[in-house]
């Protein structure tokens, strides 16, 4: 199964940001004329969905492995210790992937409307200071020793 049909965490939060289900946001990003914030927002949930999975399998062989109708004598510490360490791992790839779509969907601009470019202020001619209030005057190197005692 591709990660488009898995199902993630972020689901919801993507489709209520896009506008559109799952299916229709990756048709979207297809296109030749999809939004850059859409394309890495829907990279990420890949990434992110691929990771909740290996969290799901590691989560769920440690269950198996320490349930009641087990055989005690099958439990391996070793076994487990090596579980714990995928565990951490995946949960690792899964927070960072979390973060990483939280930060663009924060910082996309609301639903419907596009960025607009930043452009600085330039001063107009009338609020414009003349150049002798902007920078000081250059002071003379004997002028600044005088006034040393």
């Amino acid at each position: 199964m591709s990660a488009r049909e898995k199902s993630c965490s972020h689901d919801g939060r993507l489709q209520e940001m896009f506008g559109a289900p799952m299916a229709e946001l990756y048709a979207r990003a297809s296109s030749p004329d999809a939004s850059a914030a859409l394309t890495r927002a829907l990279e990420l949930r890949s990434f992110l969905a691929l990771a909740e999975e290996q969290v799901a399998r590691v989560r769920d062989r440690v269950h198996e492995t320490m349930s009641a109708d087990r055989d005690i004598d099958e439990l391996s510490a070793d076994q487990l210790r090596f579980d714990a360490q995928w565990l951490e791992a995946a949960l690792d790839a899964r927070n960072g992937y979390c973060e990483a779509l939280g930060n663009l969907l924060r910082t996309m601009p609301p639903p419907g409307r596009q960025a607009q470019p930043v452009r600085a202020a330039q001063p107009t001619v009338a609020t414009a200071l003349p150049p002798s209030v902007t920078a000081p005057a250059p002071q003379r190197a004997g002028a600044a020793r005088a006034r040393r005692p």
